[in-house]
């Protein structure tokens, strides 16, 4: 196995330093960076700084990446079950677990419960959101239906829309087999 790399072994409060100014600097300006750390105590070549920040720019392009690809798929594909939470927990596990041994932290080293837990508050506050979208588009396509029925319209279009509101399979449609939004 390498030696550990140096930029890994820097402090905690330093290396989120450096990553932060990777981030603003658009991993460029690694000449600085190498002066910035060596007036810090940390003196580190330009060269392994910019190895730290390709990987670490590719980490983040990936996060973003899988972000907006999740993003897409809950606004494509409602999931008023969990389902797609489930998966992100088990996804999550496996990622962190990898990332562990990607960056070669011992897991040891890392608190597996207050990882979990956070976790845990994602996923109850994820169903908490959702339960209460549920229950404002309900209101809302109650109001709508009671506001539609004074205006005239027949029972049937009233519960058409109401379940448009609600995201569900119109009553139509439900009887044919189709479903639509």
């Amino acid at each position: 196995m390498p030696p550990r790399s140096k930029v890994e072994q820097l402090p905690a409060d330093v290396r989120e330093e450096l990553d932060r100014r990777l981030q603003s600097n658009g991993f460029a300006n690694y000449v600085q960076l190498a002066e910035w750390l060596a007036e810090k105590g940390h003196p580190i070549g330009k060269s392994a700084l910019h190895s730290y920040g390709q990987d670490f720019e590719a980490r983040l392009g990936s996060l973003r990446k899988v972000t907006e690809q999740a993003r897409i798929i809950v606004s494509e594909n409602p999931d008023d079950d969990g389902a797609v939470n489930d998966a992100l927990i088990r996804l999550t596990q496996e990622k962190v677990f990898g990332l562990l041994i990607d960056m070669e932290i011992d897991p040891e080293d890392v608190d597996l419960v207050k990882l979990t837990r956070a976790i845990a508050d994602l996923s109850r506050a994820s169903v908490s959101q959702k339960k209460l979208a549920r229950e404002i588009r309900a209101e809302v396509a109650d109001e709508a239906e009671a506001a539609v029925k004074e205006m005239g319209l027949t029972a049937d279009r009233a519960a058409e829309l109401r379940h448009k509101l609600l995201g569900r399979i119109k009553p139509k449609e439900a009887a044919d087999g189709r479903t639509g939004g």
